[in-house]
């Protein structure tokens, strides 16, 4: 496996780090591979655009900045429109898409999700981030979905978890309605060829 390089974006408030922060948990941790997370954030923090880079690898991570996204996740459209341009011409995009609006090149493959909607309509508007993490999970395959589930209850605080499962549940249950099973697992397949580039999902 070559590294994949992971950036999650949006605007201060929206837990943009601690859904990037779970997914390296579920890589290092429960996954047994190695990860690496660098965030920042707009000077005016809250509200601004704020985003967190992953390095994911079976070997470790010597060099812990991304070059190139693999996989963006974004939920702003001013995150969007900051970083697009980083995005692999064959990488996957996955967006909030009742604000943002995406216009991606042939070659990348783009999903998008209501989270913030899904979380409002289950009374728990603060699980967006856990249902963007569900849904990326289930379009990625970049890791399993109990690994995934397991970094969600070691990562949340005590107490909170049955309702950040429930939004990730939500997450990973929109992409199946919205996009199956069969385009992920075709993705997947794809993704493992010699020649397709690492942890590609539908």
């Amino acid at each position: 496996m070559t590294d994949t390089e992971i950036r999650v974006t949006g605007f201060g408030g929206q837990g943009v780090v601690l859904l990037a922060y779970v997914i390296g948990r579920a890589v290092a941790i429960d996954a047994g591979r190695h990860s690496t997370m660098i965030q920042s954030f707009g000077p005016e923090a809250r509200g601004s655009t704020c985003s967190a880079t992953l390095v994911l690898s079976d070997r470790e991570v010597l060099y812990p900045y991304i070059r190139r996204s693999d996989i963006l996740v974004v939920m702003s459209s001013e995150a969007y429109e900051k970083y697009r341009d980083e995005l692999t011409p064959d990488g996957i995009l996955v967006y909030e898409n009742s604000l943002v609006q995406p216009s991606p090149p042939a070659g990348q493959r783009a999903f998008g999700v209501p989270s913030t909607r899904i979380a409002e309509a289950l009374k728990r508007p603060i699980v967006g981030n856990m249902v963007m993490l569900g849904f990326v999970t289930a379009a990625t395959g970049i890791t399993p979905r109990e690994v995934m589930r397991e970094a969600v209850k070691a990562s949340v605080p005590a107490g909170t978890e049955a309702v950040n499962l429930e939004g990730f549940d939500s997450g990973w249950a929109h992409f199946e309605k919205e996009y199956g099973s069969a385009a992920r697992e075709a993705e997947l397949a794809a993704a493992a060829a010699p020649a397709g580039p690492a942890a590609k999902g539908a």
